[in-house]
């Protein structure tokens, strides 16, 4: 009799609570594991800078010493490198080489060394100048840690969206059974059953209505921004509101099968079918690597086999090699960037959810904007007021019918209604300093209209089907009103008696920020559309005040997936698309960056990859500025990363070695300055990044 919409997976935990579990464990793992690493790397790091500064006297030369430097190294290299040594050797398996493989590479070339120094030490000989390096191999694998938190905290907060979803549809239904109402379980409700829906509350399923008048703010899934009437034969939807009368529907589609449940499993897909974006140190490293351990075993063939040297000298060489080529400034490079990009974000009130998005959003070619609630205020404000012409007040007073005197009208007529077309007139009365009275008599017709009676006279305000049925006749204002619905109005006909004396236009206008920032972004050489579930006339009014030229609209919540989909896939993509609604999740994840304002639903910003924290849409361009400017400080950051490779790998190899008149530390390049020229590289890179 229909499937529960929370379909239930192993054990009988729902699919969505067994990857939230996962990805909060994976959360937790990253946290310890960092915590780890940071425990014994700081304490590392002081001691061998002043070890190596001289800063610790007779301490620093003891015999024990640097075995409590390898001893404070080995939990990092056991537990915080366990990840990075898996990851290296399913790459391995793959015949590829990625950031897990540099990672394992440099830092554990570092280890070995410097464990090597130590036995050799108690065996009575040495290996090299006998110096170790185990602060480098516990800092490279801690503050690489440090990105991979990031990255598993930004995933764990992915999942929520879908449950946030969820929770809009009631767990319990108020069903007639044999003529008497039951409470049961939402996920019961059968295909056929009749459904009590009360004010205020969600409705549980699709359906029809079979009984009652309501007006239901379908918002959420439509985007259209009035309340919709509701009447018998009208279909409702699963999760929307029902804001003024009972209403008794009849179910046709239940649990997976509403409208809500196909949202929930597109977000779902759509999150799921993104694809991660390949990183540049990635691709890089990819051929970086072999290269590094190609020079590195040249390097100890030609100085041991070629030129006769020391196996000690030879492996001397080979370790300033690997050790010059260490991944440090390269595992900085991307996520020191990001960091920087990220807190400058903030500062503006732009938050992205993970890296990848930052790093995506300069490429955007396509804006589309949602328009209820983004590019509109989503809120109606009285934006007309049109009297009868030549009409005089119905009561014998003579005085011509002014635009004050409709919207005062209007006001007296809606002053006690709790519609949000109604709270708009009362408000923007008063704020033109109408002070409407108290109605002594009132009656309102949910979904359709009010009336009221003052001073023995009777007001109507509402839809012209709600004052034709009270007998009024509407064809002196017809032209008006088609008038003010082309410009995208919704018309409210104001009536004293039995005759119209005016119509109140009401319309969701569009935010300050909306023209300028269309034409920024256009400035900019990029497309922007307007995408909306509302209606056509309404939409190409918002459109042409604020300058959008290409307008969808009338378009489903599944539908506006489809189009971002198609639109990112042709010459059109990569597509941002901005939205606020739970309508627009589908598109916002389908999206190459989706982009939410913080005014809108959670649902909105959980799925989106991007939030501007204040609803201002001149933070778009903003986003798409900031992200140009990250990626250009990571491209700089990778190439001044790989500059000290390419200039001192040939040096750490000997290619200097003949020029007798340079200084032998440099002609050398002995491992000491190698893991100075990394150190400094770092902070190149850091410094950059921060700029």
């Amino acid at each position: 009799y229909g499937v529960p919409l929370r379909e239930e997976g192993p054990d009988g935990m729902a699919p969505e609570d067994a990857e939230a579990i996962a990805r909060a464990r994976e959360v937790a793992h990253q946290r310890r594991t960092l915590v780890v690493g940071l425990l014994f790397s700081v304490p590392l790091l002081a001691l061998s800078m002043g070890k190596d500064f001289g800063l610790l006297g007779p301490l620093g030369s003891a015999w024990w010493f640097d075995l409590l430097l390898g001893a404070l190294a080995l939990p990092v290299q056991t537990w915080v490198g366990w990840d990075f040594y898996r990851g290296a050797a399913k790459a391995l398996a793959n015949r590829t080489a990625n950031m897990d493989v540099l990672v394992s590479l440099g830092s554990l070339t570092a280890f070995v060394y410097s464990v090597a120094v130590l036995a050799g030490r108690a065996a009575g000989s040495s290996l090299g100048d006998g110096h170790v390096y185990f602060e480098t191999a516990a800092l490279i694998l801690t503050l690489i840690k440090v990105g991979k938190y990031l990255e598993a905290r930004a995933r764990g907060e992915a999942g929520s969206a879908i449950r946030a979803l969820m929770e809009l549809t009631p767990q319990v239904a108020h069903v007639l059974r044999d003529g008497v109402e039951v409470d049961v379980p939402a996920s019961r409700v059968r295909p056929g059953d009749v459904v009590v829906i009360r004010p205020g509350e969600r409705i549980p399923v699709d359906g029809e209505v079979v009984h009652g008048l309501s007006a239901v703010d379908e918002s959420m899934l439509t985007g259209e921004s009035v309340p919709v009437a509701k009447e018998p034969g009208s279909t409702v939807m699963g999760g929307t509101v029902n804001t003024e009368g009972s209403l008794r529907v009849r179910a046709t589609r239940v649990g997976s099968a509403t409208a809500l449940a196909r949202i929930v499993r597109m977000v779902r897909e759509a999150q799921g079918s993104r694809p991660p974006i390949q990183r540049l140190a990635d691709r890089v490293a990819a051929v970086f690597v072999p290269a590094v351990l190609a020079v590195a075993a040249v390097t100890f063939a030609v100085w041991y086999l070629t030129l006769g040297a020391t196996f000690t000298a030879s492996m001397m060489r080979t370790v300033a090699v690997l050790v010059i080529a260490c991944p440090c400034a390269l595992g900085l490079a991307t996520p020191t960037a990001v960091m920087a990009g990220t807190g400058r974000g903030a500062s503006l009130g732009i938050l992205f959810r993970d890296g990848a998005a930052m790093e995506l959003a300069r490429a955007i070619r396509t804006v589309v904007m949602d328009k209820t609630g983004t590019v509109t205020t989503g809120r109606p404000d009285v934006s007309a007021v049109v009297p009868r012409v030549g009409m005089g007040y119905p009561w014998p007073r003579g005085i011509p019918i002014a635009e004050e005197s409709v919207l005062l009208l209007a006001a007296t007529a809606e002053s006690v209604s709790e519609h949000p077309l109604a709270r708009a007139i009362v408000e923007t009365a008063r704020l033109k300093g109408l002070d409407p009275p108290r109605p002594e008599t009132f009656r309102a017709v949910p979904g359709r209209g009010v009336t009221a009676t003052v001073g023995g006279v009777e007001l109507a305000a509402g839809s012209r089907r709600f004052v034709e049925e009270l007998g009024v006749d509407p064809a002196p204002l017809e032209d008006r009103e088609a008038g003010l619905q082309a410009s995208g109005n919704t018309v409210v006909w104001v009536a004293v008696g039995r005759t119209p004396v005016g119509l109140v236009g009401l319309a969701d206008g569009p935010r300050e920020s909306a023209a300028p920032a269309v034409a920024e972004l256009e400035a900019m050489g990029l497309d922007v559309l307007l995408l909306t579930g509302d209606h056509r006339a309404p939409a190409e009014a918002v459109a042409s005040r604020v300058g959008i030229d290409e307008v969808l609209a009338e378009v489903l919540p599944g539908e506006k997936a489809d189009l971002v989909r198609e639109l990112s896939s042709g010459e059109r993509g990569p597509v941002a698309m901005v939205g606020d609604g739970i309508n627009d999740a589908p598109a916002l994840a389908a999206a190459d960056v989706g982009i939410a304002l913080s005014t809108g639903t959670d649902v909105a910003m959980e799925t989106a990859h991007v939030t501007l924290m204040r609803p201002d849409l001149g933070l778009v361009p903003r986003t798409i500025r900031l992200s140009r400017a990250t990626v250009r400080i990571i491209r700089q950051n990778l190439f001044w990363a790989f500059a000290y490779n390419v200039v001192l790998i040939p040096v750490a190899a000997g290619v200097l070695h003949p020029f007798s008149a340079l200084p032998v530390v440099i002609r050398d390049l002995h491992p000491i300055l190698a893991a100075l020229a990394m150190a400094f590289s770092s902070v190149t890179v850091v410094g950059n990044a921060l700029r």
